[in-house]
């Protein structure tokens, strides 16, 4: 079960990666290098909306099955 849990927490991880890089490719790397943006607040839409709800699933998919992964080894 273990060898399943290290396959699940790499794809994850892989998957987690992907998503974050699509994410600051799509909010513009105007940012990225000191650009300014007329509002502190932005309003997600569309793809950019369901792309951040996918991250943060994602990311909380990844920590469950870390917890998992550390308390069945332990």
């Amino acid at each position: 079960m273990d060898v399943y849990l290290n396959i699940v927490q790499i794809i994850l991880g892989i998957a987690l990666i992907v998503l974050v890089l699509f994410e600051v490719r799509s909010s513009g790397l105007g940012g990225v290098f000191g650009g300014t943006q007329t509002s502190l607040v932005r309003h997600r839409r569309g793809a950019e909306l369901l792309l951040f709800r996918l991250t943060i699933l994602t990311s909380v998919l990844f920590f469950i099955v870390a917890v998992i992964n550390v308390v069945a080894i332990g």
